[in-house]
């Protein structure tokens, strides 16, 4: 049976059930679509009523779906189950109704999850604080290398219903999974997972850090191979611990420093394994250089070492692992190079939206004028500020929160000179720019490490980068 197939004893699991469809949007859709095509009677509740909405409910009700916009708390009448939109919060009166009434809450990675077929591929997972999406890439890249049919799902925007019930079949999958997906999925079982990283994030939605990192945790729940946790973060070691796993599965550490015997990690620059390997207490196996990475800086290389220890636990063999790595092109904003002005590096790391994120790009550089700013959404900086003090050349600050910033490197940097841009208008980005450029010198880097959210001021943190690389090019251009 192909992975496009749905068995029949799941198909029935679903026939006639009242289901509830928690929210339109990217997962939302798919599942409302899928649960009507195998005969159960779907109702879609929304709490907006937009026109986007409205199309979606139009596409909807055009199958026979019953749809709901603008109450999305209210739990409708004989459901038995609700299958949920990752972002919608534990805490909603609709799951609180739920619980009161013992219907079941699922997320639609739970779905996916059930409805694989029984020949379906076994799933690679990630998850973490930051660098899900680079990792989940690198790693389908080094299968791709291996020969194997794979692709990244999840989190990184292809849905993972559409990968399970699709005509194509996989031998492996490689998926991202956030926090919120984690949450509504009790019962998968992945083969190998890491949690790359844990740090304060999204604690508006989980209620506190603990639950926060519970949530990362149930991505080793039942594993298989190996449960990859980052050497240098003792919470994701905590988190394997804590796991509930198949007999024989081990934990795999990954470090930048020499591995100890199950770990990989780097040895005068060169990636190596002493996990996958024959006598691991004494050999270790050569995988890639620290120059086969894209880009090589230390968070990055801790990210390819992830997807090595995770793709290594499928079996797949050193080379296809440097291979994997250097066929590998990172996305835009994500310590991007942009361009030498005036022996001026000017880097793109839009997409680091939150303090941790931000330290470790600035970890990445000797001399750097920082820009930084925009929406805190809660986050303090003072740890930040501390830990990137000596390499700070000068700070540009924009956006709605930089006052926070600021304040926090008049109490630990003061003698770094500080910009603060308040405007907010198109022309800020290259303001920024040429302020950064007024402070830097020949050597340094000028990064683009906003450490916030880009809402206050941009669409999203890709039209802040943009805005970024435009501005620098017109330097270059104006040199010229």
């Amino acid at each position: 049976m192909g992975s496009g197939q749905v068995t029949s004893s799941v198909s029935s699991e679903f026939k006639g059930k009242h289901v509830t469809v928690a929210g339109l949007g990217v997962s939302g859709l798919p599942a409302a679509k899928v649960l009507h095509g195998l005969g159960a009677i779907v109702t879609a509740v929304n709490d907006g009523a937009d026109e986007r909405a409205r199309a979606q409910a139009a596409e909807l009700e055009a199958l026979g779906i019953t749809v709901r916009l603008g109450d999305g708390d209210t739990l409708p009448e004989g459901t038995e189950l609700i299958v949920t939109a990752p972002g919608w919060k534990p805490d909603k009166p609709l799951f609180t109704a739920a619980e009161r009434a013992g219907v079941p809450v699922w997320g639609d990675v739970e779905l996916a999850w059930r409805l694989r077929g029984p020949d379906a591929a076994p799933w690679l997972a990630v998850t973490g604080t930051n660098g899900k999406t680079t990792t989940v890439q690198m790693l389908a890249s080094i299968l791709k290398a291996a020969g194997l049919r794979t692709a990244a799902v999840g989190n990184i925007g292809v849905s993972l219903l559409d990968a399970v019930l699709g005509e194509e079949r996989y031998d492996v999958l490689a998926v991202e999974l956030s926090s919120y997906q984690l949450h509504w999925a009790p019962s998968l079982r992945a083969h190998s997972a890491a949690v790359l990283n844990l740090a304060p994030d999204h604690l508006d939605w989980h209620g506190s850090m603990e639950a926060y990192a519970a949530d990362k945790g149930r991505i080793y729940e039942g594993n298989r191979v190996a449960c990859v946790y980052n050497a240098a973060d003792k919470a994701t070691e905590d988190l394997v611990r804590e796991a509930d796993v198949e007999e024989g599965c081990r934990a795999i550490g990954f470090t930048l420093g020499t591995p100890g015997p199950s770990q990989l990690g780097v040895v005068e620059g060169i990636l190596v394994d002493r996990a996958f390997v024959e006598n691991r207490q004494k050999n270790a196996q050569e995988l890639a250089e620290v120059g086969d990475v894209n880009p090589p800086a230390p968070h990055n290389i801790a990210n390819a070492l992830a997807a090595a220890a995770l793709a290594r636990a499928y079996g797949v063999p050193a080379k296809a692992v440097r291979d994997g790595l250097r066929a590998f092109t990172p996305d835009a904003h994500r310590i991007a190079h942009v361009a030498d002005v005036d022996g001026v590096a000017y880097v793109d790391d839009s997409k680091a939206t939150n303090t941790h994120a931000a330290e470790a790009s600035l970890a990445a550089y000797e001399s750097i004028v920082w820009i930084a700013g925009g929406l805190a959404k809660g986050a303090t900086f003072d740890e930040l500020v501390t830990k990137s003090a000596p390499r700070l050349r000068g700070a540009v600050l924009i956006g709605a929160d930089r006052a926070l910033i600021r304040e926090a490197l008049a109490r630990h940097a003061p003698e770094v000179p500080v910009v603060d841009l308040d405007r907010t208008d198109t022309g800020a980005m290259r303001a920024a720019v040429q302020e950064a450029r007024r402070l830097a010198q020949a050597g340094d880097t000028v990064l683009l490490a906003p450490a916030c959210a880009s809402m206050d001021m941009f669409a999203n943190y890709n039209k802040r980068g943009d805005a970024f690389a435009d501005a620098v090019r017109e330097l270059g251009s104006a040199d010229g």
